[in-house]
C-alpha cells in the first residue's frame, strides 16, 4: 500500500514538473534576454527547485577517474572483484605507471571499507573512497537494493552480512585493514571475532570503527530513544512493505528505503528546509557554485535503496534493543561470538563529538569488550565539532579524521609483520 502510494504521488505530480522543466528550460536558456535578470532567475529557481524535489533520485555513479596524489593525477579503474546477489565488492584499482609517476609505490595497505547498509547507496562515501586513495588500495561493499533482487534468491539477514564480510575480506587477502562506516560496526567486529578465534590468516590487521553503534545503550539518541520505546512487533507491523510489480524483487518483503529517508530528514526538518531556501535564493542570486554544492549533496542523499525484512528487524532486535554483542551474547550459525578471542587485531574508535545518529561513547564501547588486545594496538578518538556525517566526510574528515586512521592502520601493518618475524624463529627451531 505504501508503495502504491508513493507511486501515485509521483505520477500525480508528473504534469506540474514536466511543466516545472519546461519553465527551467525557457527562463535558464542563454538566449533568453530575460534569463539574466532578477524577475527570470526568480522564475528558474522556482521551477527548478519544484523539478528537483518531485523527481525520483536514482543509484548515483561513482564517478572516480582519477585522483591526486603528490601533485601528480593517478587514474583509477573501478573493477568488481567479488559478487553475491546482494552486494559487489569493488575494487578502485589505481594506474601502477602513474603511481610511480607520483613517486609511490605500487602496493600500499588493502583497506576494505565497509558501508552501511541503511538506507543509503555506498556511494554516500565517494568523498571517503578518495582521501582513502591517497595511501591505499580501496576496497568497497557497494549494496544492492534488495527490491531489485528476484524472491528467488532468498533472504539476507544479519548473518548473511557477516559471513559477506568475511568472504570479502578473504578475498582481498591476509590481513588486510577494514573500515566499518555506522550501521556494519556490530557485524564487522563479529567477523573480526569469529576470524581470530579460527586464527584464520585471513583475519584483518585492523578494524577501524567510525560513528558505529556497538553499544546503543550508551548515549541514547532520538533514534536509539525510538528503538527502544517501540515494541519488537510495532516494527514488524508498520515498517515492512511488500515490494509490487514490476520491480525485479516484486512480493519481497522490505523496509523501504524512502521511509528510513523520511526518518532522517524529519529529525532535522528544519535544517533541510532552510538547505533547500538557500538553494533557492542562490540561483536567485546566479551563484552557481553554491547551487551546484546543494545538488551534489542531495542527488546522493536522497537517493535510497530498500533493505530487506529479515536483516532490518534483525538490527533492531539484536543491536538495538537486546544489545547482544556488548552483553556477549551474540550467537552465529550456532557459534558464541566471543570478542575476547580479538588479540591481534588492531582497532581503532573514531567518534563524532555533535553525532545526532550514534552518541559518543557508542563506539569506544568495544574496547571494554577487547580484554585481551595490547594497549598498542587499541586508539580512540573523537572529533570536535562534526555530527555523523562529518565523521567520514568532508573537511575535518580529510584533515584530522583521515591522517589519524591512516598512521594507526600503518602501525598496525609494522605490528603485524613484528609478530610474523617472532614466529618464524619459533617455528624454525620446532621444525629442528
Amino acid at each position: 500500500m505504501l508503495y502504491a502510494l508513493q507511486d501515485y504521488t509521483y505520477h500525480a505530480a508528473t504534469p506540474m514538473r514536466l511543466a516545472a522543466l519546461m519553465a527551467r528550460n525557457v527562463w535558464g536558456a542563454p538566449g533568453n534576454p530575460l534569463s539574466k535578470t532578477e524577475f527570470g532567475r526568480t522564475l528558474f529557481a522556482s521551477a527548478d527547485l519544484f523539478a528537483n524535489v518531485t523527481r525520483r533520485y536514482g543509484k548515483p555513479e561513482w564517478r572516480i577517474d582519477s585522483v591526486t596524489i603528490n601533485g601528480k593525477p593517478v587514474r583509477v579503474r573501478q573493477t568488481t572483484t567479488w559478487a553475491s546477489p546482494w552486494c559487489k565488492m569493488i575494487h578502485f584499482s589505481r594506474d601502477i605507471a602513474d603511481m610511480r609517476q607520483a613517486g609511490r609505490k605500487a602496493l600500499e595497505p588493502a583497506v576494505l571499507i565497509v558501508a552501511p547498509l541503511s538506507g543509503h547507496y555506498a556511494t554516500l562515501l565517494r568523498g571517503t573512497v578518495e582521501t582513502f586513495l591517497q595511501n591505499h588500495e580501496v576496497y568497497i561493499t557497494d549494496w544492492v537494493n534488495a527490491r531489485e533482487v528476484p524472491l528467488l534468491e532468498g533472504r539476507f539477514d544479519f548473518h548473511d552480512f557477516v559471513d559477506h564480510v568475511k568472504a570479502m575480506v578473504g578475498v582481498i587477502g591476509p590481513r588486510a585493514h577494514v573500515v566499518a562506516v555506522c550501521q556494519p560496526g556490530p557485524p564487522v567486529m563479529a567477523a573480526a571475532a569469529l576470524l581470530a578465534e579460527d586464527k584464520s590468516p585471513d583475519r584483518p590487521a585492523s578494524v577501524t570503527l567510525m560513528g558505529s553503534p556497538i553499544d546503543a545503550r550508551l548515549a541514547p539518541t532520538a533514534a536509539n530513544n525510538l528503538a527502544q520505546e517501540r515494541p519488537f512487533a510495532w516494527f514488524s507491523n508498520n515498517m515492512i512493505h511488500t515490494v509490487p510489480a514490476p520491480y525485479a524483487g516484486a512480493l519481497r518483503r522490505v523496509y523501504p528505503g524512502f521511509v528510513q529517508l523520511y526518518s532522517f530528514m524529519s529529525m532535522n526538518a528544519d535544517r533541510h528546509r532552510q538547505a533547500h531556501w538557500a538553494y533557492y535564493e542562490d540561483l536567485v542570486k546566479g551563484d552557481g557554485d553554491a547551487a551546484d554544492k546543494h545538488l551534489e549533496f542531495y542527488d546522493e542523499y536522497l537517493s535510497v535503496l530498500d533493505l530487506t525484512e529479515e536483516f532490518y528487524l534483525q538490527t533492531i532486535d539484536y543491536v538495538f534493543q537486546r544489545h547482544l554483542l556488548p552483553k556477549g551474547e551474540l550467537v552465529h550459525r550456532g557459534r558464541k561470538v566471543d570478542l575476547s578471542k580479538i588479540t591481534d587485531v588492531a582497532v581503532m574508535t573514531v567518534e563524532g563529538e555533535n553525532d545526532d545518529i550514534s552518541g559518543v561513547g557508542q563506539t569506544q564501547a568495544v574496547h571494554s569488550l577487547l580484554p585481551n588486545l595490547p594497549a598498542p594496538l587499541r586508539e580512540l578518538y573523537v572529533q570536535p565539532k562534526v555530527g555523523h556525517y562529518g565523521v567520514f566526510h568532508g573537511r575535518r574528515f580529510e584533515n584530522e579524521i583521515y591522517p589519524r586512521i591512516r598512521d594507526f592502520i600503518a602501525r598496525a601493518d609494522v605490528a603485524v609483520e613484528a609478530a610474523q618475524q617472532e614466529k618464524q624463529p619459533a617455528n624454525a627451531n620446532a621444525a629442528a
